[in-house]
């Protein structure tokens, strides 16, 4: 794994070594500044659900990389976010249409990539990036009357993490050649994974300093994260002060005092529950899968989940 995971770095700078000056440095920068390499971590690990030596498998780790990698340029433009990774954002170094540029250059390294893997693995990262699309746009719009927040945020987290995350699940067993219910349950694990690692970054966002960061990042841009839901939810007129102060994207004068309800709420314990639960649905489709070192490492990962802090 690690020996595999030193091939896929160099392999992202390899598709960005591009003999535009700009584009080769602006296209390098995130993948320079580091980061957890959890999608292609998952592919090369379940992978092990079959056989790690056959061809394609470390292709199918670059190209989702590189699609992941993609969405992190066109976010911070939405955003307007000043650091990624503790790092100056593509966006705030030089500019949007640099950074947007960049991403969609990214896109299309990617797909080239897949179009060497065959019809079948593009009709899969379409859809995939269909979804992810479809959920970001969804979290720009007002939520639809007759739907719960909660649930309706839980989707849009399924949709615009889970669904790529759940791709290199499913192209890891597939491409390593596990039998068809091996596969499903992969990709499965991986979309509720997913969704536990957004629930996860977005807790480390209210109680971490450490995360690359700025602690309270979500609560300055008006992010509903779920603690923020279920605190807006609550009736407890012990928090009708942090009610009033996240209904609207905190003031900075405010932060401190947001900061410090909302980690003694009884909506960040519900937010960590809800972690807990997907944590739980993980590890039950992680021990599902057959035994073996990639069993164990995707039951481990459950547990990193919640250890974490960055």
């Amino acid at each position: 794994m690690r020996a595999s995971l030193e091939l896929v770095e160099e392999r992202l700078l390899k598709a960005v070594d591009t003999d535009q000056p700009l584009l080769r440095q602006s296209g390098s920068h995130l993948i320079r500044a580091g980061g957890k390499r959890f999608r292609p971590m998952l592919t090369l690990a379940c992978s092990h659900l079959g056989d790690p030596g056959r061809p394609n498998l470390l292709e199918a780790a670059v190209a989702l990389e590189l699609t992941h990698l993609a969405t992190l340029y066109h976010d911070d433009v939405m955003d307007e976010a000043l650091l990624r990774r503790g790092a100056p954002s593509a966006n705030a170094r030089w500019d949007n249409s640099v950074a947007i540029l960049t991403g969609d250059y990214l896109f299309s390294q990617a797909a080239q990539i897949m179009s060497e893997l065959g019809t079948e693995a593009v009709r899969l990262q379409a859809a995939t990036f269909a979804r992810l699309v479809r959920g970001q746009i969804n979290e720009t719009m007002p939520r639809p009357d007759g739907i719960d927040a909660v649930e309706w945020h839980l989707e849009i987290l399924s949709e615009k993490t889970g669904s790529l995350i759940a791709t290199c699940a499913k192209f890891g067993a597939w491409f390593g050649g596990a039998d068809e219910p091996t596969i499903a349950t992969a990709e499965e694990f991986g979309e509720v994974i997913g969704v536990a690692f957004q629930l996860a970054d977005d807790i480390i966002d209210i109680e971490s300093d450490t995360s690359g960061k700025t602690p309270g990042t979500d609560l300055l841009e008006g992010v509903p994260t779920l603690a923020v839901l279920y605190a807006l939810a609550g009736s407890d007129p012990a928090e009708e002060r942090l009610r009033a102060l996240v209904s609207a994207p905190v003031a900075e004068t405010d932060l401190d005092e947001a900061l410090t309800l909302l980690r003694a709420s009884k909506a960040l314990d519900q937010a960590k529950e809800t972690l807990h639960q997907y944590q739980e649905r993980a590890r039950t489709l992680a021990r599902s899968l057959p035994d073996g070192p990639a069993q164990k490492a995707l039951v481990d990962i459950c547990d990193y989940m919640i250890e974490r802090d960055a």
